[in-house]
């Protein structure tokens, strides 16, 4: 069990696991002490959890296209943290071949494939361990602290969910944190008044997505991270994590 004196009175997030995501996953976490990887939900089918989006070769396909983990059956029910990758099938290999177009035009194509290979070398096989182990892995590059506890592992009492708002206030109530940060996406689902009755500040946080070359006509911006990194490097992304809006 995860001793958890050190929640008192911090900021945090929960998310779930998320495959390589956008450039606003990542301001969440550089702007919260401690990250909860949420795995004790419904996992949901053609999601942002075993899939993301990097650009396609300009020919013939142009726009983007998807990187994604192949996943074993599992019934419709099952929560995240019951999913598994299908190792079986290469993936990995495939997903490094999908980047290979960007060799030509990337300024950091050669130290950022370097980077995946290394950090996929991993028999991790939860969907949830998987991503966790990944989005450490891209805040060591990005030199972000990434704090983290994976949600089933930390053995929450049981906890009444009317709506699905009712989780995060939940799980805050219990860390005795004093700050909560959401996407703005999730403003709906946290009724302010439930916040306020037990003293917890709730932000919403937007990110700025920036604008950046890739070194083509027309930019595809909200992309996976690995986009951002193949044409950025670490410091001018950093910048960009700060480019947010607290609400």
């Amino acid at each position: 069990m995860d001793n958890l004196d050190k929640y008192k009175g911090s900021t945090i997030a929960i998310m779930q696991p998320y495959f390589f995501p956008y450039l606003g996953y990542f301001s969440l976490i550089k702007h919260t002490d401690y990250f909860i990887v949420f795995d004790e939900v419904q996992y949901i089918r053609k999601g942002w959890m075993n899939r993301n989006r990097i650009l396609a070769p300009e020919k013939p396909n142009g726009g983007w296209q998807y990187i994604s983990l192949p996943i074993q059956k599992a019934h419709r029910e099952a929560l995240i943290s019951d999913i598994y990758i299908n190792n079986n099938i290469l993936w990995k290999d495939k997903l490094l071949h999908q980047l290979e177009h960007y060799r030509k035009k990337a300024p950091y194509f050669a130290e950022v494939t370097l980077f995946l290979s290394q950090t996929l070398n991993t028999n991790e096989n939860s969907i949830a361990h998987l991503n966790a182990h990944l989005l450490d892995s891209v805040c060591e590059y990005l030199s972000i602290p990434f704090n983290y506890t994976i949600s089933s592992e930390m053995d929450f009492p049981e906890m009444t969910v009317n709506h699905p708002g009712d989780w995060a206030l939940n799980i805050s109530k219990y860390l005795n944190v004093s700050t909560y940060i959401n996407p703005s996406g999730g403003k709906e689902i946290f009724p302010k008044e439930d916040w306020n009755t037990h003293g917890i500040n709730l932000r919403f946080l937007t990110s700025n997505l920036p604008s950046y070359s890739q070194r083509r006509e027309e930019s595809i911006m909200g992309l996976s991270i690995i986009d951002i990194m193949m044409f950025n490097n670490s410091e001018d992304i950093s910048v960009m994590l700060d480019d947010i809006t607290l609400s």
